[in-house]
């Protein structure tokens, strides 16, 4: 980080998928548990989705939990790290700055459809240059017409930069159960409650107590996807109460948490 509090820019990555002259193209890696991708950006739109294990992909602004049965949409030009939490399958599209449009403006989580997901494997295996006239035309229409479609869902927790909020997040991360009261923390971050209250509306626009229940719900969406029952991973992230839980998952994935138990692979 610069001085002046800004991260430095991102080494451009190319890759074939970068440069080939189609509107969109696939993108297929198997990566091993605890492999990450270092900070960088790509010249063209990414929508990242993997068949197996779980991405957490964070940019500038905000950590991403994305589990099977989700996509993220990075612009392209986005700073962003991947890291692979278990084996991941990943089948990724490049698109075009034309193709681009039909995406959300800025990052976002999707929701990926079943059609959806068979559109994105398909286009994986479709050659870097396809025939333009041929099958990988339909595909890239029925893709930008799915991905035009698919509900944001709110798994970004938004990046904390000060340093005591860090050391406050590093800890709520490895136990996201913890449920200490801000004097506890402030004690255990080297500040005071009021400054740290401070701190988070400043980094974050919202209290702590909104941004801790955005990462539980997030470490609850990593957990649901790897098969833990939800009872057991509501206990997980600091829910005494099943139904709380059910209810909070709901409000903010529009899903109830047993819908969240995809581990599918392929």
């Amino acid at each position: 980080m610069s001085p002046s509090g800004h991260l430095p820019p991102a080494p451009t990555r190319r890759l074939p998928q970068d440069a080939v002259d189609r509107p969109l193209s696939g993108f297929t890696r198997d990566y091993v548990d605890g492999e990450q991708v270092p900070r960088h950006a790509h010249a063209r739109a990414q929508l990242l989705y993997a068949t197996r294990g779980i991405m957490r992909i964070t940019t500038d602004a905000a950590a991403y939990v994305v589990p099977p049965g989700r996509a993220l949409w990075v612009p392209a030009g986005m700073p962003h790290v991947t890291a692979m939490q278990g084996p991941v399958a990943m089948r990724a599209l490049f698109l075009r700055a034309d193709a681009a449009q039909a995406g959300p403006a800025g990052v976002a989580v999707l929701a990926v459809s079943p059609l959806l997901r068979e559109l994105i494997l398909a286009a994986c295996s479709e050659p870097l240059e396809w025939d333009e006239a041929g099958r990988g035309r339909h595909l890239t229409a029925l893709i930008l017409d799915e991905m035009a479609r698919a509900p944001a869902l709110p798994l970004g927790v938004p990046a904390l930069r000060d340093p005591r909020l860090l050391r406050l997040a590093e800890a709520l991360r490895a136990d996201p159960a913890r449920d200490a009261d801000m004097e506890s923390w402030a004690a255990a971050c080297g500040a005071s409650p009021r400054t740290l209250t401070r701190l988070f509306r400043r980094e974050t626009g919202m209290s702590f107590g909104r941004w801790r229940q955005m990462l539980r719900l997030s470490e609850a969406a990593a957990l649901l996807a790897q098969g833990v029952p939800p009872a057991r991973a509501a206990a997980a992230v600091g829910y005494a109460s099943a139904p709380a839980f059910g209810a909070a998952f709901r409000a903010a994935f529009g899903t109830t948490p047993g819908a969240g138990r995809d581990s599918d692979v392929r």
